[in-house]
């Protein structure tokens, strides 16, 4: 797909608007972050995939040590902290 955009001011910024059909077409939302390369004569634009959040199970699944649990000596409450 081929489209000619123009170059327009935006306050004290230049912008181009992408047309509602490329948005569809690389699955593009509002927020969505971009990475834009530069190439001979042209300019590639990216969509940055968000990295799903891992579970407390995925983060500490090859996790094989056993936790041995130990109290720590924080020293005595200073100002409002209560223990």
């Amino acid at each position: 797909m081929a489209e000619v955009l123009k170059i327009q001011k935006w306050g004290n910024s230049q912008g181009i608007r992408l047309p509602k059909k490329i948005l569809e077409i690389l699955d593009l939302k509002v927020n969505d972050t971009i990475l834009i390369e530069e190439g001979d004569d042209c300019l590639k634009l990216k969509k940055i995939k968000k990295e799903k959040r891992k579970t407390i199970k995925e983060l500490f699944a090859n996790y094989n040590e056993d936790y041995e649990k130990q109290e720590i000596d924080w020293g005595e409450p200073v100002g409002k902290e209560v223990w």
